[in-house]
């Protein structure tokens, strides 16, 4: 057998299929951009139980049957995924393990969520099961999953941390950002984004709007959503928009669905 390399004449041989200017430029699809990707907090709605929750469920059944919005739901984990993370990492685990342990809390919590709205239409899914989202909509479906990405044992360690840096908020980011949705929703227990935690310092004040990057530069102690998401939406291509708001006061998770600019508004 010769050992002589051939090269067949091709105009893809010569193309790399994405390059500018290329016939075969990448154009990326908005899959469902008028989705609204919603985020239910672990610690600051689930954990708080019955009280907290089921007014949020109501305004979100509301605004699925009196506006026609369409919602997918995602979890985070809370207080038990905290426990799992701290105990993974004082037992020095690889940090994939982690985030592998810590995925099943925010499943947990999505499946407690599917059967809350069960009568609604609520539907729990695998991240195998995201291609079916049309199909749900349109069967009148409220999708919920796991805020966690599927990253798993490939997560990435940060530095001087074995906790991952993409949990459940970067998960709603990517998921927006998938479906083409210019904003990603976050339901917590606070205003949205103040100068420090308002639990600890009653100094803090609330920020209304600011830009990713002027996020970044203030570099502020705490801030309430991953910092990595605040990374990510300063160069996503469709979701340009973070919006945190209170899910404890009546109404903001309406208006929010809505299209208003409750809470904080953190720009790409």
């Amino acid at each position: 057998m010769s050992a002589e390399r051939r090269t067949l004449e091709s105009t893809l041989s010569r193309s790399n299929l994405t390059g500018p200017g290329d016939k075969y430029e990448y154009r990326p699809t908005a899959v469902m951009p008028d989705v609204k990707v919603v985020k239910i907090g672990g610690q600051s709605i689930l954990d708080r139980g019955r009280a907290a929750l089921f007014p949020i469920l109501d305004e979100i059944v509301e605004a699925r049957r009196t506006y026609g919005v369409q919602v997918v739901l995602l979890t985070g984990g809370g207080t038990r995924a905290r426990h799992i993370y701290s105990i993974a990492s004082e037992l020095e685990v690889p940090t994939g393990v982690v985030a592998t342990l810590g995925k099943y809390i925010p499943m947990q919590n999505a499946r407690m969520l599917q059967m809350l709205l069960a009568k609604h239409g609520g539907l729990y899914i695998l991240p195998d099961d995201f291609e079916k989202l049309p199909l749900y909509m349109q069967m009148g479906c409220i999708p919920i999953m796991s805020g966690m990405p599927p990253f798993g044992y490939w997560e990435k360690r940060e530095e001087g941390s074995r906790i991952p840096p993409h949990r459940t908020d970067a998960g709603v980011f990517l998921s927006a950002e998938f479906l083409g949705s210019r904003r990603a929703i976050y339901i917590k227990d606070e205003d949205g984004l103040y100068t420090d935690d308002p639990k600890k310092n009653p100094a803090a004040t609330h920020i209304p709007r600011i830009t990713a990057k002027e996020l970044q530069d203030k570099g502020l102690p705490d801030l309430v959503v991953e910092r990595v998401v605040v990374e990510y939406v300063q160069r996503s291509q469709w979701c340009k928009e973070l919006q945190i708001l209170n899910g404890l006061v009546p109404g903001q998770v309406l208006a929010a669905l809505r299209g208003e600019d409750v809470g904080t508004i953190i720009t790409g």
